[in-house]
């Protein structure tokens, strides 16, 4: 079998992927979202989150088991390491100035990863403001790029194609009250040829379209589901409608 990233190189698909929060479900709650996601299957599933209270294995182990789906680590911070994963998105914060989120933590997970023979893809991470403060911004200790600049988004993202980065995922935030615009994903996607993930303020299957529309390979959601786990049907939909043409 392929790997993903295999997978996603493939731009005539589009993709969805779960981002499960381990702090966001109890045994109960993450049953009743595996029970969703075997119904109405992702493409991939992530577990991670800025900070955890509750360990990331336990969370991955339920997933592997439950499901026959990849399942990835998004790591908030370099102790979000697991060998049952999949694979990890290898996030290098490219939208900040904070060497530990660039390179620094890298450093110390790689040995881990190394060894650990999980599949590794390298992603440039780019926060995008949305008029409120997120977790990631506070916790990485560095400032989103402005959401009404696209100019700076186009030029961070180009610096990561060239950089040798595989993949570029754009954030609005956990929680956000709305997601990466349109018109900045258009910008970007013209000038890019990297696989392109959004996430952040994702609730609607109209939301989804947009940017999948716009230029998106991948919308990641996370926050919506937590509240209904049925939604995964309104995504499923949304993706097989375009993938189906």
């Amino acid at each position: 079998m392929n790997s993903f990233y295999q997978q996603l190189k493939d731009r005539s698909k589009k993709r969805v992927a779960l981002l499960v929060d381990p702090d966001g479900y109890d045994s109960k709650s993450l049953d009743e979202l595996i029970g969703f996601i075997n119904l109405y299957p992702p493409d991939l599933v992530l577990v991670g989150g800025s900070i955890l209270f509750n360990p990331i294995e336990i969370t991955i182990t339920a997933l592997k088991l439950g499901t026959k789906l990849p399942v990835f680590i998004f790591p908030g911070n370099l102790y979000q390491l697991c060998d049952r994963a999949d694979g990890i998105l290898f996030l290098s914060l490219i939208s900040g100035r904070n060497p530990e989120f660039l390179i620094g933590n890298h450093v110390l997970a790689a040995p881990h990863l190394g060894r650990s023979g999980i599949e590794v893809i390298p992603t440039g991470y780019m926060l995008i403001g949305n008029g409120k403060a997120s977790s990631v911004e506070y916790m990485s200790n560095t400032s989103p790029i402005p959401g009404n600049k696209p100019d700076i988004a186009v030029a961070t993202a180009m610096a990561g194609e060239m950089l040798g980065l595989k993949a570029l995922y754009l954030e609005a935030g956990s929680g956000a009250s709305h997601s990466v615009e349109p018109a900045m994903i258009r910008a970007i996607r013209k000038l890019i040829s990297l696989p392109l993930m959004v996430g952040g303020g994702i609730r609607t299957a109209e939301t989804a379209l947009e940017l999948f529309s716009a230029g998106a390979d991948m919308i990641v959601v996370g926050n919506a589901l937590e509240k209904d786990p049925g939604l995964i049907k309104a995504f499923y939909d949304a993706r097989n409608s375009l993938n189906s043409v």
